[in-house]
C-alpha cells in the first residue's frame, strides 16, 4: 500500500510519536502513553492530526439537490453554517461511507450567480472512493446530469482538532477578543470563519464544532502551507499540561466509549443503516429518488436491525477481561452475534465492547457471553453510549 505523510509529519517526529498504517498513512498511533492521552482529553484537552481525512467541496446552483440525491440525508433541508452526519450507500443499501456535510455561505458569480457551497468529509481510506462516486453521480444522477462541480481537495487540505473540557479556553487565545463570540456562540455540528493569530496575522480558517471523542471539541480546515504553523501555535498557547498530543490509539478509545461507530468496524458494504442503529439518519420521506433509497425501504419494511437480523449494541463487560473485534457472541453455548470493536474503558474501569447481535437479544439487561479464545467472558447489554460527559 502507498505511504501518505500528512503536512504534520515532521511534527510528529519531534515528538517522539509511534507512527502506524491507517488508510495508507502514517499516522502517529500514540506519542508516549495512549492512557495518559485519553484521560488528558477526559480532563483538559488533546490535540490531534486527522489530515488523513478527506475534504471534497460541492459547488453549484444543484448543490443541495445533488447531495439529496447522491446521500440519504435531506441535505437541502440544512441551514447555512450547519453539519450535518450522513451515510452514503451503494444501490443496494450498503453503507460506503460514514461522512459529515458541512453547509457554507453561497458563493456568487457574476456569470453564474449564486452557487451552493457544501464541504464533505469522507473518512481516509475512503476519500478517493467518495469523491468518485460524487463526480459519477453528478453526471448520472438526472438527464444531463446535475450541474455542480466536485472537487476534491483533500491533497492540499490539513485537518487539526482540539478535544476536550479545555479546548474552547485554548483556542480563544488565538482568536482576536473581538472575534471570541464566533467561537463561545458555536453551537454543536456547526461551523464558522474564524481569523486565528497565527504568525502574527489573523488567518480566517473554517473551525468546526464536531468532533470524534464524546468531548466538547473543534475541527480546524487549514491548507497544508500553514497546517505546521497552526499546530505549533496551538501548543504553544496551552499552559503546562494543558493540552496532550493524541494519537490514534486514545482516539478509538474515546470513539468507542462515545458509541461512535468506526467505518471498517461498525459500517461495510455488507451491512445496512437500521442494523447499525443509524436508521433516523436515512430520509426516506424526502422528495425524488437517491441512490439506494429502494434497497433501504425494503430493508426497512423486512425489519432490518428491528425484527429481523442483527442489531448495534453495547457490551458492558461483568468481569475485567476484554472482548476484541471479530470475536463470537455467545447465548448459552451459541453464537448469536459478533464483537465489531472493544477493549478496557480507560474511563469507566471496565471492559466495553460494541457487537452485532441477532435482535431477540438486544435489550438492555440481557446477558451474553463473549468467546475469548475459549473461554465464555460475561457481558451486559447496555444502552449507547457508554460515556457521556458532563455538559
Amino acid at each position: 500500500m502507498t505511504e501518505n505523510y500528512t503536512a504534520l509529519y515532521e511534527e510528529h517526529k519531534k515528538l517522539g510519536a509511534s507512527f502506524t498504517d491507517f488508510g495508507g498513512w502514517q499516522m502517529p498511533l500514540k506519542y508516549s502513553s495512549e492512557l495518559a492521552e485519553h484521560h488528558a482529553v477526559r480532563k483538559a484537552a488533546g490535540i490531534f492530526d486527522l489530515s488523513h481525512m478527506g475534504e471534497v467541496w460541492v459547488t453549484g446552483p444543484d448543490a443541495a439537490a445533488f447531495l439529496d440525491y447522491a446521500l440519504v440525508g435531506k441535505i437541502s433541508a440544512m441551514s447555512v453554517g450547519k453539519a450535518k452526519y450522513s451515510l452514503i450507500c451503494n444501490e443496494d443499501g450498503g453503507i460506503i461511507d460514514d461522512l459529515i456535510v458541512y453547509r457554507r455561505p453561497a458563493a456568487a458569480d457574476a456569470a453564474e450567480g449564486s452557487r451552493d457551497r457544501f464541504l464533505v468529509v469522507p473518512n481516509a481510506g475512503n476519500a478517493k472512493v467518495v469523491a468518485g462516486a460524487l463526480a459519477e453521480r453528478a453526471a448520472a444522477g438526472q438527464e444531463g446530469g446535475f450541474d455542480v462541480v466536485v472537487d476534491d481537495v483533500s491533497a492540499a487540505t490539513s485537518l487539526i482538532a482540539v478535544q476536550g473540557p479545555k479546548a474552547e479556553e485554548i483556542l480563544l487565545r488565538l482568536v482576536p477578543a473581538a472575534q471570541h463570540e464566533l467561537v463561545t456562540g458555536l453551537k454543536y455540528y456547526a461551523a464558522v470563519e474564524v481569523p486565528f493569530l497565527v504568525g502574527g496575522e489573523g488567518r480566517p480558517l473554517l473551525l468546526a464544532r464536531t468532533g470524534y471523542t464524546g468531548e466538547d471539541g473543534f475541527e480546524i480546515f487549514v491548507d497544508n502551507d500553514d497546517a505546521a504553523a497552526l499546530w505549533q501555535a496551538i501548543v504553544a498557547i496551552a499552559d503546562e499540561g494543558e493540552l496532550t498530543p493524541a494519537g490514534l490509539a486514545s482516539r478509538d478509545s474515546l470513539r468507542l466509549e462515545a458509541g461512535m461507530p468506526l467505518y471498517g468496524n461498525e459500517l461495510s458494504l455488507e451491512g445496512d443503516p437500521f442494523a447499525a442503529g443509524l436508521g433516523p439518519v436515512v430520509a426516506l420521506s424526502k422528495e425524488g429518488d437517491f441512490v439506494g433509497k429502494a434497497a433501504l425501504a425494503a430493508k426497512k419494511e423486512a425489519g432490518a436491525g428491528s425484527t429481523s437480523g442483527r442489531k448495534l449494541v453495547g457490551l458492558k463487560g461483568l468481569g475485567r477481561r476484554a472482548g476484541r473485534g471479530h470475536y463470537p457472541v455467545l447465548k448459552d453455548g451459541n453464537v448469536v452475534g459478533e464483537v465489531t470493536s472493544g477493549q478496557p474503558s480507560p474511563s469507566l474501569g471496565y471492559p466495553v465492547a460494541m457487537a452485532y447481535v441477532d435482535v431477540e437479544y438486544t435489550e438492555p439487561g440481557t446477558v451474553l457471553d463473549i468467546d475469548l479464545r475459549g473461554k465464555a467472558e460475561p457481558f451486559e447489554v447496555v444502552a449507547l453510549p457508554f460515556y457521556k460527559r458532563q455538559k
